[in-house]
């Protein structure tokens, strides 16, 4: 006779394979695709506030739980994320808002903080990843582009 637990033992084994398997979720982040604006807004417990469509451009808009206002600018014909800006009371989940170009930003900030230029406003411009974020506890704000996937025409004062 098998025991009834053996059923639940099965499944139980196979949930870190299933799980290996799965192909990982996109992400609306910095580089990634507008098919997943979602997830960010789920990641940050917010809201879409709006979406603004202007010429080659779309900027989704999201008020994440804390308050902060994340913008996410979207190529309209490639449908990439091409910048991000936010501005609020707290700084944004930045692995999340940056995506796969979080460890660039990383190695960035180490040599900045190297450089002994440690405080302060942050501006990076490395290798197509531009970063600059400034401000103080209650009143942040700051924006990421990649230089080579702005499309044609789009003004950098546009992305704030």
């Amino acid at each position: 006779m098998v025991p009834t637990f053996a059923p639940r033992l099965a499944r139980i084994a196979l949930l870190p394979l299933i799980l290996m398997t799965r192909p990982p979720e996109a992400s609306a982040a910095l580089g990634g695709t507008v098919t997943s604006v979602d997830a960010d807004r789920v990641h940050v417990q917010g809201a879409l506030m709006r979406i603004v469509q202007t010429g080659p451009v779309a900027m989704h808009e999201l008020r994440s739980s804390s308050g902060t206002m994340i913008r996410e600018y979207v190529n309209s014909s490639s449908g990439t994320v091409f910048a991000v800006a936010w501005d609020g009371p707290w700084i944004p989940d930045l692995r999340q808002v940056l995506g796969d170009h979080f460890d660039h930003y990383q190695a960035a900030m180490r040599a900045r903080q190297q450089a002994r230029r440690a405080r302060g406003v942050v501006a990076i411009d490395d290798a197509g990843l531009v970063v600059q974020m400034g401000g103080h506890p209650r009143a942040f704000t700051g924006r990421a582009y990649l230089t080579g996937q702005l499309p044609a025409g789009v003004q950098l004062g546009t992305i704030r």
